[in-house]
């Protein structure tokens, strides 16, 4: 037994003390703080592949993360959880102090007044939004544009959505009209499956470009939310903020002149009459700048709200051929419950004719029972008397019948 122990735990190791093994797993647990889980990662510091496009119409892809998107075009984290294709948001668009951020369909970006940052994908509405507008940007740079940076890329946004969806629409179109003539002559199970599932996809269709709808309806409502998403204007306003002339006066007050002591000091160069002239004048150009910005202001929102209303109209009329559709499925489902409704009439009739005709029939049974019962009777004696019983019973039973019929036809219960 020694020599075993001896085999497996040879004399000249030292045997571990419990200090040891303590200061063992305090490095350990340390060094597991630090480290952490090596197969998770820090939630919002995962990078995601963008697609950023300058004013050039030059494309690159990068790989930013959440936390440096945020930084750089000064946006809160629940705006950008809007384009996170892990979650599900409906169509929108938000016009913040630096920049837009856009939620259309696939076309998931943020638009600042010098770049678009795109969320890379390979959605064909996303290859071709930035096939489109890199080919848009570098044809019209050289050429003088009304609209502003950002509004040319949000037009292109809008405009890839709406044709997006109206081709959807006429595919949809061309399924289910044939689908429901179909319908409307057979009505069988298959038809029946194939109209249900179409007036799904027609649902969730209309839901989306309702939605799209309600969101370009809602910016042209809200003066504000136009204004804001004016960013090339906001920027050289941030630029420009100080003009040159009150810089030269700024100037003409703070530098120093040499004067006689003789002179006679006059009260609008003394020291405590400079800075309220100073004040006076920078109150007057700062009223002028903000008269002259609201005036822009207003320029900008009637020139963004033609841009929307533009797509307003189309967005609307795709609207309401979603719309004629649903009606067309709607009066289609009318007439099948008219043709169901007119069959189960005919087959209420025809049981009706049947308990009738069951009701005669019981009574000529009961007259047969009758003479079939064991007794002495002189109807027997004759030979002609089953003749006679047999005509007697069927003439009274067909009156009856025909009675029936006569009742039925007065009572409107079916036409004869």
């Amino acid at each position: 037994m020694e020599e075993s122990q001896g085999l497996f735990l040879p004399s000249d190791v030292p045997k571990p003390s419990s200090s040891d093994i303590g200061e063992r797993l305090t490095s350990s647990a340390q060094s597991n703080r630090g480290s952490g889980f090596p197969g998770v990662k820090k939630r919002g510091l995962s990078s995601r592949s963008w697609i950023k496009i300058d004013q050039d119409g030059n494309s690159k892809v990068l790989e930013l993360d959440k936390s440096r998107i945020m930084r750089h075009c000064s946006l809160p984290s629940r705006d950008l959880r809007l384009l996170d294709p892990l979650f599900i948001y409906p169509s929108t668009i938000l016009g913040r102090e630096k920049a837009i951020v856009v939620n259309l369909e696939q076309i998931r970006c943020i638009i600042t007044a010098e770049e678009v940052i795109l969320m890379n994908s390979l959605d064909i509405n996303v290859v071709q939004y930035n096939s489109e507008l890199c080919k848009r940007l570098q044809t019209k740079k050289d050429q003088a544009d009304d609209l502003p940076f950002e509004f040319r890329a949000l037009e292109l946004a809008l405009e890839l959505t709406c044709m997006s969806l109206d081709v959807k629409v006429r595919e949809l179109e061309m399924e289910i009209y044939p689908v429901l003539d179909e319908l409307a002559s057979s009505i069988n199970t298959l038809n029946l499956e194939r109209v249900r599932r179409l007036k799904g996809q027609l649902l969730t269709l209309t839901q989306r470009v309702q939605k799209v709808r309600d969101e370009l309806e809602h910016l042209m409502d809200d003066d504000g939310d136009m204004a804001e998403m004016y960013l090339t204007e906001k920027k050289l306003r941030s630029e420009g903020n100080t003009p040159s002339e009150l810089n030269e006066q700024n100037n003409f007050f703070s530098g120093t002149r040499v004067v006689s002591k003789s002179a006679p000091v006059s009260p609008i160069a003394s020291t405590n009459g400079a800075p309220r002239l100073q004040r006076a004048f920078s109150s007057i150009v700062t009223s002028k700048q903000g008269s002259l910005t609201s005036s822009h202001d207003g320029e900008n929102i009637e020139q963004l709200e033609m841009l929307l209303e533009a797509y307003f109209v189309v967005i609307d009329h795709t609207l309401s051929k979603l719309l004629s559709l649903k009606e067309y499925i709607d009066d289609t489902e009318d007439l099948i419950n008219i043709k169901l409704g007119n069959v189960q009439n005919h087959l209420i009739q025809f049981e009706l004719l049947l308990t009738a005709a069951t009701f005669v029939a019981t009574l000529f049974a009961a007259v047969a029972g009758v003479f079939g019962m064991n007794f002495a009777a002189s109807v027997f004696n004759y030979p002609s008397a089953f003749t006679w019983v047999l005509v007697i019973t069927g003439s009274g039973c067909g009156l009856l019948y025909y009675s029936f019929l006569l009742y039925f036809r007065y009572k409107k219960v079916f036409p004869l």
